[in-house]
């Protein structure tokens, strides 16, 4: 583990610490994840950009079909509500 020191005004860090406190955790802890977090930002966007594209191919490999058939909302939740969807 590394050390990491910043320069923050004492009303700030007061306020900081209040709230840590309150959440049950403590500044070191907040501030440590948010950086962790903004360390790995742009990997997260790449995994979320690829998962994208391969849900947007998959959707053209796996094509389906309702036969011209269409539902409307009732007919939907019917069996959910115990009613018959009118037809």
């Amino acid at each position: 583990m590394a050390n990491l020191t910043i320069t923050v005004d004492s009303e700030t860090l007061k306020r900081a610490r209040i709230r840590a406190l309150e959440r049950g955790e403590s500044v070191n802890q907040y501030l440590a994840e948010r950086l962790r977090e903004y360390a790995s930002s742009g990997e997260e966007h790449e995994r979320k950009v690829r998962a994208a594209e391969r849900f947007v191919a998959l959707s053209r490999e796996v094509a389906g079909s309702s036969h011209g058939e269409s539902w409307s909302r009732a007919d939907l939740y019917a069996d959910r509500l115990g009613t018959d969807a009118p037809r």
